[in-house]
């Protein structure tokens, strides 16, 4: 399903020609196959959105038929589309990528041919002829000898429906979707337009990270009749099941203020089409209120149809992709990068409307501002290198996302954890925003406000525990240097100590330095008494960390295997102990040392990847393979893992992500790795050099940031193994500061 340039230029069904849409030749975007992640978990979905944008269009076919058993609650769908499911109930607005827990994917609309039909289960259709590339979908429709196709703006989309002729509708259903809250309400504002608002939220289990998203659409068509739709509970005293055929579905045909419900939608159907003829339906959002979804769509779709959206979409996605331009390697190497950077464009997403406004955070009001206000902060995965990855190559967008950050702060007193459309939904565990904002920091963006930041991190890493909403147990942790089972449970199970331990390491890791650096001296020093904590959990018995009882204890008996199926397990989140064993990125040095010397370390680490204890898909271990870097002599061992797991898990097959891309942290270890650099650390902006993908990366800098223009990273053939940054022979390690001055990082390798 690789998209080459072009749209297939014919369709055919019947007797039915359908005309091909031109695709702009934008170079690079050949090598983008938004179908790799759209199985095996990846949840990514082959939808149409600009780079961060906040609207996205995505086929949705998590939600089947009788005949096609299957349901978004079956299976906790955490993504709108699966490349295995077959048969399509509309499309939605405003999805998430990549992520592990079912939210958004709402405003469902689908078009349909002959009498009108508001049952889900009835009206979905199997598809054919998918097609998808940066800012465009189209799929067939079979029952309905449909062909559709859709794009995107920033904040609003377009579809566009091809009829055969004769009756046709257009539907918009709130009823389905993947966020776990319900209630809807519609009011019709015009013949073609209507406008309203959806309930979102509790994602991953927070009842109260609860928010509404507003919408406007506009058909471009006066319909020949529309109305509303709600599903109707059993009447009183009618005992027989109810079911679509004997009135489930209410259709109001005559009514046209506003409706409100659960499970309710609008429908525009058009008489005596022509063969051929084509309906436009326009979507805008907003986070603030349905008069600025209005403004949003009236905005960005003022004067352009279809095709101009399109090409305005393609050359966006053009431009951010072309930052980063490589020569050699093969074609399916190619689509593997350039699909990955693509992933790590999706999020965080931009919030404030075209006026300004966004909602503040965990508020009821509405701020206003003058840059870019991001959204969609999925830090515990994404601190670890997707924000590396947009400081180095995209840091007008990082700036803003570090001002966002910090304005959350003074919002509501807290920076963000998991951020989600002004709610924060505490999900996973640590203080990621303190090494995001300090890594930015020392790479030199620095348009943000850090005193208030630095107010913020001490915030969190000082306040007890019962008013810390950051780190609850922080009480056990300074006191001990560690956090021992049962600080939040009495039952063992479940309890994620050691990983919340280990987090709270690396931003203290991170936050000592800049203490120290704003002469903050004496807290600085506790942090770096407090970041050596690791080694109380090191076990020499089992030889990994393990987990520690109220008394002191190891925890016993012990599996350090437990948790490699995600079962919950003690101490541990989402992974076994050998997931987080090496997770010491701040101290490696001390790490090799508790374990008994440079040969242990490396026979151990050796081992992980050997018996298949590493989890691809696990951030904690994800910078495993870059240890190697830390020892002289053993530098080879990262380069030979690291190709190997490209090659292993990062295909351009629909499973060719090993897991959820978390929000493109997944993509972004690919980006990194197939460029030849890696950010170990969260934090400390050093690098772990290996033999890149291809033979020469050509980085174009922004020159408001960097002194350099172009950053070019090459590969040569060479008997001896040697790297030079500039004219300076170095080791496999290099500081961020010394890798933009240098220019040039050429690798001499035999591989």
């Amino acid at each position: 399903m690789l998209i080459r340039g072009i749209l297939a230029a014919i369709l055919l069904s019947g007797t039915m020609t359908v005309a091909a849409t031109t695709l702009p030749d934008t170079t690079l975007l050949k090598y983008v196959n938004p179908f790799i992640g759209t199985t095996n978990f990846g949840t990514t979905n082959p939808g149409a959105l600009v780079p961060n944008g906040l609207m996205s269009v995505s086929p949705f076919n998590v939600t089947g038929s009788e005949i096609n058993n299957y349901d978004k609650d079956d299976r906790w769908w955490s993504t709108p589309y699966d490349a295995t499911n077959s048969f399509l109930t509309g499309f939605s607005h405003v999805n998430l990528s990549g992520v592990g827990c079912p939210e958004l994917g709402s405003v469902v609309t689908i078009a349909t041919t002959g009498p009108l039909n508001v049952d889900y289960h009835q009206y979905g259709t199997t598809y054919r002829n998918e097609t998808a590339s940066p800012g465009f979908y189209s799929a067939y429709l079979d029952k309905y000898d449909i062909l559709s196709e859709v794009t995107a703006t920033p904040r609003t989309s377009v579809e566009r429906y091809t009829f055969p002729g004769g009756q046709g509708n257009i539907l918009v259903n709130l009823g389905i979707g993947l966020t776990n809250e319900t209630g809807a309400r519609i009011r019709r504002i015009s013949d073609t337009e209507i406008v309203g608002s959806r309930l979102m939220g509790t994602f991953c289990y927070n009842p109260d990270a609860v928010f509404t998203m507003y919408f406007a659409v506009k058909v471009n068509k006066k319909p020949s009749s529309s109305g509303f739709w709600k599903k109707q509970p059993p009447m009183y005293g009618v005992e027989a099941e109810w079911t679509p055929d004997n009135g489930q579905y209410k259709i109001y045909n005559s009514y046209s203020r506003d409706i409100a419900g659960d499970d309710i939608g609008y429908w525009f159907s058009y008489d005596n089409l022509s063969k051929g003829e084509q309906i436009e339906v326009s979507v805008g959002v907003s986070f603030v209120s349905e008069e600025n979804a209005v403004e949003n769509l009236r905005h960005e779709q003022s004067g352009v149809n279809f095709q101009t959206v399109l090409e305005n979409a393609r050359k966006e996605w053009a431009a951010q992709l072309g930052k980063i331009e490589v020569e050699g390697g093969s074609e399916e190497q190619k689509t593997v990068f350039y699909t990955a950077l693509y992933h790590t464009l999706i999020h965080p997403n931009i919030l404030q409307d075209v006026n300004g406004m966004y909602p503040l955070m965990e508020s009821g009001e509405n701020g206003t501002t003058s840059r870019d206000r991001y959204t969609v902060f999925s830090l515990w995965d994404t601190y670890r290198n997707l924000h590396q990855l947009l400081t180095l190559v995209y840091p007008e967008k990082q700036t803003d996302m570090l001002n966002s950050m910090v304005e959350m702060y003074r919002e509501w007193g807290w920076l963000p954890k998991w951020e989600l459309f002004g709610r924060e939904t505490f999900t996973m565990e640590g203080d990621p925003a303190i090494p995001v904002i300090i890594d930015s920091w020392r790479k030199g963006l620095r348009d943000f406000d850090m005193d208030l930041a630095y107010e913020a991190m001490k915030k969190s890493a000082t306040l007890p525990g019962t008013q810390n909403r950051m780190r609850p147990d922080i009480d056990t942790y300074i006191e001990r240097g560690y956090i021992p089972l049962g600080v939040h449970q009495s039952d063992n199970s479940g309890d994620n100590s050691v990983s919340h331990a280990l987090e709270y390491y690396v931003a203290d890791n991170a936050l000592s330095w800049l203490a120290n650096q704003r002469g903050d001296k004496e807290f600085a020093k506790q942090l770096a008494e407090r970041v050596r904590g690791y080694k109380n959990y090191y076990s020499k018995e089992s030889g990994t960390l393990r987990p520690i009882n109220q008394d002191g204890s190891f925890l016993s008996p012990f599996n350090p295997r437990q948790g490699e199926n995600f079962e919950p397990v003690p101490g541990f989140h989402e992974g076994s102990a050998w997931n987080y064993t090496f997770f010491v990125p701040h101290d490696v040095d001390g790490l090799i040392k508790l374990m008994g010397g440079n040969k242990s370390f490396v026979d151990k680490l050796q081992n992980v990847f050997d018996a298949g204890l590493y989890d691809p898909a696990n951030e904690p271990d994800i910078a495993y393979p870059y240890l190697f870097t830390r020892i002289k002599g053993e530098e080879g061992r990262t380069h030979k893992e690291v190709s190997r797991l490209l090659d292993k898990y990062f295909t351009t097959n629909p499973d060719g992500i090993p897991g959820n891309d978390d929000a493109g942290t997944m993509s972004a270890w690919a980006v990194f790795s197939m460029i030849g650099l890696y950010p170990d650390c969260p934090g400390v902006p050093e690098y772990s050099i290996t033999v890149p993908t291809f033979d020469k990366v050509t980085i174009h800098l922004n020159p408001d940031y960097y002194d350099s223009d172009t950053l070019i990273i090459e590969k040569i053939p060479a008997e001896d193994t040697k790297i030079i940054s500039g004219e300076k022979s170095i080791g496999h390690r290099i500081d961020h500061s010394r890798l933009i001055d240098g220019k040039t990082l050429r690798i001499y390798t035999a591989e």
